[in-house]
């Protein structure tokens, strides 16, 4: 079991500590981590109640279903070499009634995932707010570690992004700067290092199934995106990894592949409660989604084992 506040603030600094670089920028071989999205204390009853604003004050199934998820975590073998958490981590708003309960519940949860798999986690606009401020932020970095970090992870780049930033910083322009300096300089030390593949994880998509799409709640603004898009494509991103949407979706843009992976929570369209698999091989990522019924009973599955224990 991960000591309980170490667990949690492990991004520091603008990189994971729980992965020293030096060790890290050589490829060993393939691995693979899990990616879960919106475990989002507090939505279901809202949603359900039709009360999104003030209706969070039970979160029970939400506690039972992250429970899951941490359970069929550490029961997996080999061992992922973390677990992702893409935003929307509670429901509550910053400043709302509820959010510190919420917040400490969910850690009460997932300070049980297996101390050998490294937490990270990724801000949501019900993290810091659909309009952050550098308080909101300030608080966010207090209890789960800094809004925008890297790490490398067996050759692998990995870049964690503050996507609120991107949606709307009008009252911290100079946060969204920063994020923007840094992220240039990152993409920089990526091509230096000649890594294996870049991986980007954000809460919100940049698109939903396609590049030109219209703006939508769930997806980033046409400009925004374009920009975002054409930088990681030049840089040679392989695939952005979000949540935000509470359903599965995706598309490709010149060879980046957009990820959108449905919640841990509330599920807002037909797919079921559940992570997802992402195998990194030499070539390529390869990643599924599933239940976490079925991650937890079966685990994962033969082909995708098969493309571990290749190369090694």
């Amino acid at each position: 079991m991960a000591a309980a506040g170490s667990a949690f603030l492990r991004a520091r600094g603008r990189t994971l500590t729980a992965f020293r670089p030096d060790a890290e920028y050589q490829w060993k071989g393939p691995f693979y981590f899990i990616q879960g999205a919106d475990p989002q204390f507090g939505l279901i009853k809202s949603w359900t109640h039709g009360d999104t604003e003030n209706g969070d004050d039970e979160w029970g199934e939400e506690i039972k279903l992250t429970e899951q998820a941490v359970q069929a975590v550490n029961k997996l073998n080999p061992k992922p070499k973390f677990f992702v958490l893409c935003g929307d981590l509670v429901q509550g708003m910053p400043g709302t009634r509820w959010k510190k309960d919420q917040e400490r519940d969910l850690k009460d949860v997932l300070k049980n995932t297996d101390q050998d798999i490294p937490l990270v986690f990724v801000s949501g606009n019900h993290d810091i707010g659909n309009t952050p401020t550098r308080e909101t932020i300030d608080d966010y970095c207090k209890n789960w570690g800094d809004d925008f970090f890297s790490f490398w992870v067996g050759g692998v780049f990995f870049l964690v992004l503050n996507s609120q930033l991107y949606s709307d910083s009008s009252k911290c322009p100079e946060l969204r700067q920063a994020q923007d300096a840094w992220l240039d300089e990152q993409l920089a030390v990526a091509a230096n290092q000649k890594c294996k593949h870049i991986i980007v994880f954000q809460h919100i998509p940049l698109f939903l199934s396609e590049p030109d799409e219209d703006d939508d709640y769930f997806n980033l603004s046409k400009s925004v995106r374009q920009k975002l898009m054409e930088k990681f494509h030049k840089a040679g991103v392989k695939a952005v990894f979000s949540g935000h949407y509470h359903r599965n979706a995706g598309g490709s843009y010149k060879g980046l592949e957009m990820v959108v992976s449905s919640a841990i929570g509330c599920q807002l369209g037909k797919d079921t409660h559940g992570l997802r698999v992402v195998v990194v091989t030499e070539e390529k990522v390869v990643h599924r989604y599933y239940s976490l019924t079925e991650l937890g009973s079966h685990g994962i599955e033969k082909e995708l084992l098969d493309m571990l224990a290749k190369q090694k």
